[in-house]
């Protein structure tokens, strides 16, 4: 092989090996800074209390942890919402605002500091 092609090639696996290795970290750095919220939950009409919301992608996937029980919504991007509890039913959800400044999805609420983007 000629020294110009090794060169290139030996160029060409070291950037992209960076790439690769940027990416990686990039997205273990990502894991771990889920944004978290602390609110205030409330699930089918019952009395409010605290719950932690989670966001590991914003406008994509989130969850509610809520009494010790995690509630998980995931967006298609389209307007669809998913909302899966830990039995593993998943059922499609409406976001709805209310009087109370609650964000509800189907009677799970959350209302307080809610970052929107």
């Amino acid at each position: 092989m000629p020294v110009a092609r090794q060169l290139l090639a030996a160029a060409l696996t070291t950037a992209l090996t960076t790439d690769v290795a940027a990416l990686i970290s990039g997205g273990v750095a990502q894991a771990q800074t889920a944004l978290q919220v602390p609110l205030e939950c409330q699930l089918q009409g019952a009395a409010w209390q605290p719950c932690t919301l989670t966001i590991e992608r914003m406008g994509e996937h989130w969850w509610l942890l809520v009494d010790g029980q995690r509630l998980d919504f995931r967006s298609d991007g389209r307007g669809s919402v998913t909302l899966s509890d830990a039995s593993g039913r998943s059922q499609a959800v409406q976001p709805v605002w209310t009087a109370q400044h609650a964000l509800c999805w189907d009677g799970v609420c959350a209302k307080g500091d809610l970052p929107l983007d």
